[in-house]
């Protein structure tokens, strides 16, 4: 499950509004990374929680092999041709959770479409090279609600407090400032008995964290690796730079 119905993006060099996930790293989309990344660790089944101008979304995968591919248009028949026709291994819904939803509302309008008793969820707005195999194993071992994956900070983000556990501390409010060293990286593991807590209007970081640290609900997978937001014209310029020269870490397909 990846949440993409936030706001329009502001750091997209084009004139047109656009859902921040759209935005581009390398000709691009965000979400396309994103994808490539769960799809080499097995992962290919893939819910899109749209909001802002999510038919954006929807007709890029309409359309994705057409934008992948070479193709002839007979303007006169309106014929299109498809040469060497290349996609991808990849099954997408595309849900419209609401243009004001919060991320749990979002997580809990796409119930339906989950299936099974673990899922992942991510934000439309990160890139990593986290081993999502290793995070589903890590999660199904410890056995919690909620396997929150955690990055070191990139030096604006809220950091947690981790026991030596790996359990998520007892937080009160997760916007304060904790005295240690790991931050969200918005990437998680949920067992679907979840959404009984998601009646409400939750967001995931500010509500619904905070209650289930307190049962002790939330394990923690430590990433020692790559890990960054994309929030700023100067994190996409910066990931750009890396995509161009070659250098992207979280490329790990």
């Amino acid at each position: 499950m990846i949440l993409a119905g936030g706001s329009k993006s502001t750091i997209s060099e084009g004139r047109e509004e656009i859902p921040k996930p759209m935005v581009e790293i390398g000709e691009k989309p965000l979400l396309w990374h994103i994808m490539k990344q769960y799809s080499h660790f097995g992962y290919e089944d893939f819910l899109v929680c749209g909001g802002f101008k999510v038919n954006v979304i929807k007709n890029y995968f309409r359309d994705y092999y057409i934008y992948q591919s070479d193709i002839t248009v007979d303007l006169a028949t309106n014929q299109v041709d498809i040469h060497k026709k290349v996609t991808e291994n990849w099954k997408v819904t595309v849900a419209d959770t609401g243009l004001f939803a919060t991320t749990g509302q979002r997580v809990s309008e796409a119930e339906k479409y989950i299936e099974d008793d673990w899922f992942l969820v991510t934000y439309g707005d990160c890139l990593s090279n986290i081993n999502m195999k290793e995070l589903v194993d890590f999660a199904i071992k410890k056995d919690k609600m909620i396997t929150m994956a955690v990055a070191l900070p990139t030096g604006r983000n809220v950091v947690l407090p981790i026991e030596e556990d790996d359990i998520l501390g007892n937080v009160c409010n997760l916007s304060g400032v904790i005295n240690e060293s790991w931050t969200n990286a918005c990437t998680f593991v949920f067992k679907k008995d979840v959404f009984r807590y998601l009646n409400g209007n939750y967001e995931l970081d500010e509500q619904l964290l905070p209650v289930l640290s307190q049962k002790g609900e939330i394990a923690v997978y430590k990433h020692h690796g790559f890990w960054c937001p994309v929030e700023t014209r100067r994190d996409k310029v910066d990931l750009e730079n890396r995509w161009n020269a070659g250098v992207a870490p979280w490329k790990v397909w």
